[in-house]
């Protein structure tokens, strides 16, 4: 596939490794309807690509994002005022769905897992866009905030189903409760990040994991893994989750690729995996209707 270009973002791929850069350093890669509209359309390209087995996504300068731009003064997140006519696609009814949600959302269905590299400052929707990628590693010098009581809002991007199952909803209501700006010691001993690593160590820290990931495993499994956790997450009974096993494990069983892991598990060798993701990942979800914003 030819290198896609966005407005906001860069975009690469070496190796099977995705990395996705925000890219407005000069405005803490604040978060606009562009940004939106490009982490919507690079998550159909990565995964559309086979050759894609892992998404990394970090920011540009020294901030991660550092929330919604506020570049319309007091009107910023009026949705009547002129610079909200960018998000009329989004309109549904009298509502403007909220642009954070239509990003985590879209996280949330990758078929490839998500490793964020939290490299600064992430406040508002620059964190949380950050909930649903899979593992998030940060900078010790990252700072966190949900800040959205602080400026007369509320919390947005789904955050409030995110957050509670990341740390907990006394924690959650606290950062929400507060609003304040809190150091990446806090986030690692909360949960919300997985580790924290020297600014120039944090890239390579989430490379090597990518590469663990795109090395030995087998894609079309990973993709099933990441629906079946994160579906889960929600479910009301874990006969839920024993359905969807089962018909998992039934086809994957017989697939190429389980045949593949075990061959070369016995030779002692580095696996190939001949399934892709583009064609291979099988409807384990028969009853399953993508909810609808109404």
């Amino acid at each position: 596939m030819s290198t896609p270009t966005f407005e906001t973002l860069l975009y690469d791929v070496e190796d099977g490794i995705a990395t996705i850069t925000l890219n407005r350093p000069d405005r803490m890669n604040a978060f606009t309807a562009r940004m939106m509209k490009d982490l919507i359309e690079v998550f159909d390209v990565t995964d559309a690509d086979d050759a894609v087995k892992v998404v990394i996504i970090t920011g540009a300068g020294r901030a991660f994002c550092a929330g919604a731009d506020l570049g319309g003064g007091g009107a910023t997140f009026d949705r009547t005022s002129p610079q909200a006519l960018e998000r009329e696609e989004g309109k549904v009814g009298d509502i403007y769905r909220d642009g954070g949600g239509r990003v985590t959302l879209r996280m949330y269905d990758s078929l490839k897992p998500i490793i964020g590299a939290i490299n600064g400052a992430a406040v508002g929707v620059g964190v949380t866009m950050q909930l649903p990628m899979d593992i998030r590693l940060a900078s010790t010098e990252a700072k966190f905030g949900f800040v959205f009581a602080r400026r007369g809002i509320n919390p947005e991007a789904a955050s409030s189903w995110f957050l509670p199952r990341l740390v907990g909803l006394q924690t959650a209501l606290e950062w929400c409760y507060t609003g304040r700006v809190f150091p990446a010691s806090e986030a690692l001993e909360k949960g919300l990040v997985r580790s924290l690593h020297a600014p120039d160590e944090l890239l390579p820290a989430a490379r090597a994991l990518a590469r663990e990931i795109a090395d030995n495993t087998a894609p079309v499994s990973v993709a099933l893994t990441r629906q079946l956790l994160w579906r889960m997450a929600g479910a009301d009974h874990p006969m839920e989750a024993h359905k969807a096993d089962s018909r998992a494990i039934q086809s994957r069983g017989s697939s190429g690729d389980a045949k593949e892991g075990v061959t070369s598990f016995l030779e002692k060798r580095a696996p190939v995996y001949p399934n892709k993701v583009s064609t291979d990942v099988p409807d384990i979800w028969p009853e399953w209707e993508q909810p609808e914003f109404r």
